[in-house]
């Protein structure tokens, strides 16, 4: 296209002119950049920008929002726009209901318990099978976060913690969209990303249901575990849990426990990366600066680990995770070993649950082979 046919009163859109601009320049073809490494831009220029709004508007856990400007960015603001949409409609779900339901959990452990396994189940079905599935695996997430931490912090107020637990999903979710729309006028004109698949609806399906009841009774367990043992952030674990259970159907027929297994064990190693990472950080007392600067390299790192390992995306995923739960403070000045080591604590709970209930469910009810259809489910990776 000559520079004239751009003056010439066609009607172009910005980003259309932006595309046309590099191409006649042909500077673009010098630019070390694909698709993957674009991708890993954005989620390092969305989860800076969501690290700054939640310091600004006051959220609780930053790395909660942090984590969510990581996990809804797409390759296209309009797949972006969706996923945070949903991120948002299953927070705000799942917070209604732990408002209406957490005063009930005040009563004991068996209430907290039979509470979380009445929510739990019909959402995390719904997550695996349902076609808007992210927005069902919040409000399991959601609810299970509010009604632990409320039981783990008794003197906070509910509606604080709701306040606040709304506000990190939303910072995170604004920050990502406003990045991809910004990337998807720019960037992604010259290297744009590989369409993403439409997730479908299945009819009643009995492997999900068992599976859900797996994930169920292991979210069920936590409150009597912190009962007997004191675990902080005890709702890292439930997170832990319905992430990892978040798996397609195809092959969950003839039972869960080693595909879910090996998803707990790239889960692991991913944390153990992730949380040396961050602990070498932490050992050297760099600068506020210096540790931006860590977080940035180490979501890039995961990122594309996430992308280019198929077989092993998730590790990058809890690569990430480790990092920015560990390197993200609620507060700048509060940049330390201890919280990191009570949120690896939670998810180390939650992996060491959920383990021995799928053995224990796969020895005393052997499944039969089943067949079925299965779900192309958008991974979730951790919330």
């Amino acid at each position: 296209m000559a520079l004239d046919q751009l003056d010439s009163g066609g009607d172009y859109s910005g980003s259309e002119f932006f595309a046309s601009f590099l191409r006649m320049n042909r500077s673009y073809a010098r630019v070390p950049l694909n698709a993957r490494r674009v991708d890993a831009i954005e989620c390092v220029v969305s989860v800076t920008l969501a690290i700054t709004l939640a310091h600004w508007t006051g959220a609780r856990n930053v790395s909660w929002a942090a984590f969510s400007g990581y996990m809804v960015m797409r390759g296209h603001v309009s797949e972006t726009m969706l996923r945070g949409l949903l991120r948002i409609v299953g927070t705000g779900v799942g917070a209604v209901l732990a408002l209406l339901l957490v005063p009930w959990v005040v009563q004991g452990t068996f209430a907290m318990s039979l509470l979380l396994g009445l929510v739990t189940l019909p959402t995390l079905y719904a997550a695996l099978t349902a076609k808007r599935a992210y927005a069902w695996l919040f409000v399991a997430l959601t609810f299970a976060m509010i009604v632990l931490d409320a039981a783990e912090h008794p003197g906070t107020a509910l509606r604080a913690l709701i306040a606040t637990r709304v506000l990190e999903v939303g910072v995170g979710t604004l920050a990502c969209v406003a990045v991809s729309l910004a990337s998807t006028l720019t960037l992604r004109c010259l290297w744009p990303a590989a369409a993403g698949t439409r997730p479908t609806r299945l009819r009643w399906h009995p492997v999900a249901l068992r599976h859900a009841a797996q994930g169920t009774l292991a979210v069920m367990l936590l409150p009597w575990i912190a009962q007997i043992v004191d675990v902080p952030e005890i709702a890292q674990g439930a997170v832990t849990i319905l992430a990892v259970m978040m798996m397609p159907l195809q092959g969950l027929a003839a039972g869960g426990l080693r595909p879910v297994s090996a998803r707990l064990w790239q889960r692991v190693i991913g944390c153990v990366a992730g949380g040396a990472y961050a602990g070498v950080v932490l050992l050297l007392h760099v600068s506020t600066g210096a540790l931006l600067l860590a977080v940035a390299l180490g979501v890039a790192i995961g990122r594309m680990a996430e992308n280019g390992w198929r077989t092993r995306s998730y590790v990058g995923t809890q690569f990430v995770l480790a990092i920015l739960v560990t390197l993200v403070p609620d507060r700048i000045e509060d940049a330390a070993v201890a919280p990191a080591l009570a949120r690896l604590t939670g998810i180390a709970v939650g992996l060491a649950v959920l383990e021995p209930v799928l053995v224990a469910w796969h020895l005393i009810a052997r499944p039969r082979v089943a067949t079925g259809g299965s779900a192309a489910l958008n991974e979730p990776g951790g919330p």
